[in-house]
Formats: structure tokens, sequence, C-alpha cells
């Protein structure tokens, strides 16, 4: 069905409506997913070579018919929407903490022992939280993987790392994940999901930890110990970069001062409003990415196996996700009047919220669509009023935040940090999964955690 561009009543704005869009539309979507998913598994060498070339594909198969059907000037305002308001602050902020955290260096000779393995796995998961799931997996994986290079089974102790690093452990605070950082934006604040995750968090971090230090115990006893380690001086712990840790404290401040500062102005390009909070937010994250660049030892960036490879990985991917990702989440928005209104009976419709729906779908969807975005999704499901969700609706607004936050570790694309940490591994010489085989990883060890999760915490309505 064709729909001329829908301009809302008020400034006449440019308008997708997401009730008049077919599940069609959301091929090119799909395309992007399962390219992702089999591509590196029959052709990789094509793959590495033209990952950004398919991203590209995908995109411009759903550009080209969208402009065709509803008009270049709604294809050109969704783009620039998706772009400035989504994407770009995505991946800057992404981008300041693998930069920065890529400039700490952490030196001295670790052993990849269970106990150390478990130690590094428990640190990252306390410190997600605070530096964001990326900043923490930057910081840690490397060490980690330097640790285990005379290990024969590593594995394992990556997939964990993407469990608890890369996802379970932001669950605190919005600095950790970006879906908590849009309900902080929203009017969430920022100790809410300190009080309420907590317990879910420790009971899926305690269960993780206690699970990987059986696991990586019996594989270290059947490779009869660590391979012969060269006969090298014991290097002594130390840092380097340690001006980073000053410029980790700037972006932090930086993402806060765009939830605090509300000057009410907007810089409005093509229709799409920029907040000019979140215009200087990603003009000093973009400066903080220069200082560390200037200010770290390129020496050190070296020796830390610093390159630009994961980030570029990311950004050309994810790009082609969140244009793709534009119908399926109009389609959504739409409710009960979308092609997809099956989901909002599910929830409960208009009735009681029912909780146990929202946990898992707003988790499935989360794990193969973007989770900040279908955050959004579900939080304007259930109300989209901040005090009302912290207040009669928080078991709602904890399911929503939970699944969204730890669901993303059930795919690849689930969340960036997973991406980035696997393209590090794959790099060090860790035969990584598949994407299929990671999830035969996620599906026999998250999903029946994730089910005693929503049994406890968020069954009913």
């Amino acid at each position: 069905m064709s729909i001329a561009p829908a301009r809302a009543a008020t400034e006449g704005a440019l308008h997708l409506d997401g009730s008049q869009l077919g599940l069609a539309w959301i091929i090119p979507f799909i395309g992007i997913l399962l390219s992702i998913a089999l591509v590196p598994l029959v052709r990789p060498h094509f793959w590495h070579h033209h990952f950004g070339k398919v991203a590209a594909f995908w995109g411009l198969a759903f550009l080209v018919p969208f402009a065709a059907v509803h008009g270049a000037e709604l294809a050109l305002y969704e783009v620039l929407t998706v772009t400035l308001t989504e994407y770009l602050p995505f991946i800057i902020l992404l981008a300041s903490l693998f930069v920065v955290a890529g400039g700490v260096r952490l030196k001295g000779t670790l052993v990849g022992t269970p106990a150390v393995n478990l130690g590094i796995l428990a640190i990252g998961t306390a410190i997600a939280s605070w530096m964001g799931t990326t900043g923490a997996c930057m910081l840690l994986i490397r060490p980690l993987l330097r640790a285990n290079e005379n290990r024969r089974y590593r594995v394992h102790t990556v997939v964990f790392f993407i469990f608890l690093v890369g996802n379970i452990g932001g669950a605190l605070t919005p600095l950790g994940d970006p879906p908590l950082f849009l309900g902080f934006l929203q009017g969430v604040s920022f100790f809410w999901p300190t009080q309420h995750l907590l317990l879910p968090m420790l009971l899926c971090s305690a269960i993780l930890l206690a699970l990987y230090a059986v696991l990586d115990t019996v594989l270290f006893r059947r490779e009869h110990g660590l391979r012969e380690v060269p006969a090298e001086p014991r290097v002594p712990f130390g840092l380097e970069g340690g001006v980073n840790l000053l410029l980790l404290a700037g972006v932090i401040g930086a993402v806060l001062l765009s939830g605090v500062w509300k000057p009410g102005v907007d810089l409005v390009v093509y229709h799409v409003p920029v907040a000019l909070a979140n215009l200087v937010r990603d003009l000093l994250l973009l400066a903080i990415i220069g200082l560390s660049w200037v200010l770290t030892s390129q020496e050190s960036r070296r020796l830390n196996d610093f390159n630009w490879f994961p980030i570029i990985e990311v950004g050309k991917l994810f790009a082609a996700i969140f244009v793709t990702i534009v119908p399926a989440i109009a389609i959504l928005r739409a409710g009960r009047d979308g092609a997809l209104a099956g989901l909002v009976d599910l929830v409960g419709g208009t009735g009681a919220p029912n909780n146990l729906a929202y946990f898992w779908l707003t988790g499935i969807l989360s794990s193969f669509l973007d989770n900040a975005p279908t955050y959004l999704v579900f939080f304007s499901m259930a109300g989209a009023d901040a005090q009302q969700l912290m207040g009669p609706l928080a078991t709602t607004l904890g399911a929503i935040s939970a699944g969204a936050v730890f669901m993303g570790a059930n795919t690849y694309i689930g969340n960036a940090p997973n991406f980035m940490v696997r393209s590090i591994a794959q790099e060090r010489g860790v035969a990584m999964p598949s994407f299929f085989g990671y999830m035969a990883w996620s599906c026999a060890i998250l999903l029946p955690l994730f089910v005693l999760v929503s049994s406890l915490f968020y069954t009913g309505a």
C-alpha cells in the first residue's frame, strides 16, 4: 500500500505512519541480520574484506524502494532522524569509550588460571555499570586474552566475558548500557536501576561466575596445566595511559550533562530537531577522543594491540542496522494498529500490564534489534510516564529494563560490545563461534537463567 508522507498537525513535521506499513518492509533488516549470521560462516574471507559493501547493499535495499513508494522527502527525513538522533550519538559514545579504554594498558604477568580468569570476569562485571560495558570490555579483554595465550581452551572464557562484562554487568546505572541511558533521558532517576535491578543482576552474575569457575577448572585440568611459558622475566603490575582514566571521567560527565542540562534549544536539520545538550555532549566526546589519541603514547597503544578495525566493523554494520530497523520500529510504535499488533496484546493491551511478557518480548527483540530503541518502544507501550513507571508500575519498568540489558547477550548483535570483543578475540587467534554457534552457547546457558529470573521477579500482571 502506498502512503503519502503524513505530516503532524503541529509544525508540519514529517511523520512515518507505522500502521500503514506491511511486514515486507522489514525484509532488508532480516537480510542484514542473516548476512551477519551466515556470510562469515560460509565465506569468511569475503566477509572480512567486503562486510561494508554488504551492509551498504541492505541499507540501499530498504532506502531505494522506500523513497520510490513513500517519496524521497520522507526517506531523507527518516535517514536524518535515525542518523542525527540515534546512530551518531550511539557510535560517538562507543568510539569514545573504545579509544579511551584502549589507551589504558594494564602491565604485569598474568597467567590464565581459573582463579585469575574468574577474578577478571568478576572485576569487569563490577565496573561495567560505572564505565560502560564498552569501556569495561575494552579495558579488560586484551589482558584477559594475553593471560590465556597458552591455554588450549579459550572460547568459553570470551563467551562468558561477553555475557557478564559486555551485558549483564551494565544493568545498574544509565552509564552501563544505552537502554538505561535513554530511560534516564526520559525521566527515570539515575539510581533507579541500581535499586531495582541489583538483585536480578547479582543473581545472574553469581550463577554465571560459579558456572564459569566450574567449567574453566575442568578444562584447565584437562589441559594438564598451562603449556610451557617462555622464560621471560615477570613483569610487575602497573598502569600505562593513566590520563585516560581522567578522560573516562570526562566521558561520564559529558553523558550526565546531556541528561541534566535542559536549555530548551534545538538545532533543526531538515525538520529533525537536535537538542543543544546532545550536540554539546557529542562534541565533548569527540574532543575527548582527540585528547586521548594525542596524550596516549602510541607505543603503549601498540603494545595494547589497539587498532581501529573493531569500531569500524561495528560502525558499518550498525549503520545498516539502524537504517533498516526504521520500518520495524515504526510498526512496533503503531501498537495495536500495526502489523505486529499481537505483541501489544501479549503485554496487556489496554489492561493491566503483563510483566512476564514485557520481560521476554523486550528481551527477545533486543537480542536482534538494537536494544536502545526496543527499550523505548516498550517504555512507550507501558505509558511513557517515568513517575508512574518508577512508582506503581516499577515491576513493569524493571521487566523492560532487565529484558533489554540482559538479553543483549543472546546474540553478537544484541549489544555493540559483543561485536567488538568477538573481533578482538579473533584477531588474537581465538576461534570464536559463528553467529549461530554463539547462540547455541547463549540458549544453553542464558535462557534457563532468564527463565529463573523472570519467574522470581516478573511473573504475573
